[in-house]
């Protein structure tokens, strides 16, 4: 017999719906306008991450909640601080009658509701309703069925499952570690402080009196906005000598370049549109705007994209690249966007960056040296992830055999509650 089958021996559950034992309740809408960067408790609404943060807070902190409209609806969370509770999301707090009656402790029935939670958190996102705004109603939360056993039993499963999920916690934090220590150094080795001072030996490079020079990217390269022939789907060819059209999709996750794309466009097409050439630069200037990427081939661009080229006498690509994808570049964007009329990246906002114009030679150790950071990096994503997800299965693995008791129990309990109704 395994050990989860001598734990659960001969338990006695009662099932529960999770309205009867919890406090269930929307919490209350503030402003986006009205969050501040610095602000101390976090805003939990419809996503996955915060909305933002403010120095208010509605709820305590070791609360669950889930999301209830958009995207994310059906999203189980665990939040360990204060916070505010926006309208777009439920919270589940354990019932205090409930916890006296069962002489439960609060923090163990609590973990315990989070995992039974996080087990329903699929068939949650699965009941999303509404043809706008799709959401989760309190009455499809209410009615998850709660084991009820003894305090013995639920200590032993909490502190089985929550060693998982902070194992998995732990992963996670390595990997966001890691990719905040490449982004300090890159930020470091691209801040004009830095470039100020190489004047040493750096993996060769012999001491030269370098002299940093700023100036805007539109001064030193050509800034152009793409272009779409229309309607599209005129244009579309599977000739061999058509044209590459560049699209988002065609683009893997955290790439550096383009390599190939899914679709072409004749000729015809092309001259109604924008041609680069292979490394050129290529930017999205609207949603997540202002990540670069390099041309691998040559091909077309529609106007949801803006473009960089005619650098190379004076600028690296690699340099370039890393410089494009710096906190103090994507954050000028955010500043530039934010504080004018305009809600996507135009031309005039690319052309006005100023940019460091240093020796290329100099410009290509720093770039050598990013790249061994990324490359490092790259290695730590592709390891650590795996780790997750092994660990994460088994998380749910035990989660299920650990929560899921008899499957007649539930019948039979049911069965109980309506013979003493039948004899009242």
């Amino acid at each position: 017999m395994s050990k989860i089958e001598e734990l659960l021996k001969n338990e006695k559950v009662e099932w529960k719906k999770l309205g009867d034992v919890c406090q269930i309740s929307k919490g209350k809408q503030f402003n986006k306008r009205d969050m501040i960067d610095d602000g101390k408790y976090p805003v939990i609404n419809g996503g996955i991450l915060p909305s933002g943060y403010i120095n208010l807070f509605n709820r305590n902190e070791n609360t669950i909640t889930v999301s209830q409209g958009g995207a994310s609806a059906g999203y189980v969370n665990f939040i360990e601080e204060k916070f505010w509770l926006g309208a777009h999301a439920f919270s589940v707090v354990p019932d205090n009658d409930i916890i006296n009656q069962y002489d439960y402790e609060y923090n163990c029935f609590n973990r315990l509701l989070f995992h039974i939670l996080k087990m329903n958190q699929i068939n949650l996102q699965a009941s999303k309703e509404g043809a706008g705004i799709p959401s989760v109603s309190i009455d499809r939360l209410s009615i998850i069925e709660v084991p009820l056993t003894s305090n013995l039993t639920q200590e032993k499963i909490v502190k089985t499952l929550d060693k998982f999920t902070n194992y998995v916690t732990e992963l996670q934090t390595e990997l966001q570690a890691r990719t905040k220590q490449y982004e300090y150094y890159r930020d470091m080795l691209l801040s004009e402080e830095y470039l100020n001072k190489i004047s040493t030996k750096i993996d060769g490079l012999e001491c030269k009196d370098y002299e940093v020079k700023f100036t805007t990217l539109g001064e030193i390269a050509q800034i152009n906005r793409g272009s779409s022939p229309r309607p599209i789907t005129n244009y579309i060819t599977e000739d061999s000598d058509g044209i590459p059209w560049v699209k988002i999709g065609d683009i893997g996750v955290n790439s550096k370049y383009v390599t190939k794309t899914a679709q072409k466009i004749t000729k015809e097409g092309a001259k109604k549109s924008r041609v680069l050439k292979k490394g050129d630069f290529i930017m999205s200037n609207s949603m997540s705007y202002g990540r670069p990427y390099i041309l691998d081939i040559d091909g077309a661009i529609h106007d949801g994209w803006a473009s960089i080229s005619d650098f190379h006498n004076i600028l690296d690509s690699d340099f370039l690249y890393y410089y494009l994808t710096s906190s103090k570049v994507q954050n000028y964007w955010k500043g530039k966007i934010n504080s004018s009329s305009v809600s996507n990246l135009n031309s005039e906002i690319i052309r006005s960056l100023p940019i460091p114009v240093i020796d290329k030679e100099l410009q290509q150790v720093v770039a050598k040296i990013l790249d061994k950071f990324q490359s490092l990096l790259a290695d730590t994503k592709g390891l650590l992830p795996q780790e997750i997800e092994q660990r994460q299965k088994q998380y749910e693995y035990y989660r299920k055999k650990l929560l899921t008791f008899d499957e007649n129990s539930v019948k039979r309990e049911r069965e109980r509650e309506h013979i003493s109704l039948i004899r009242i």
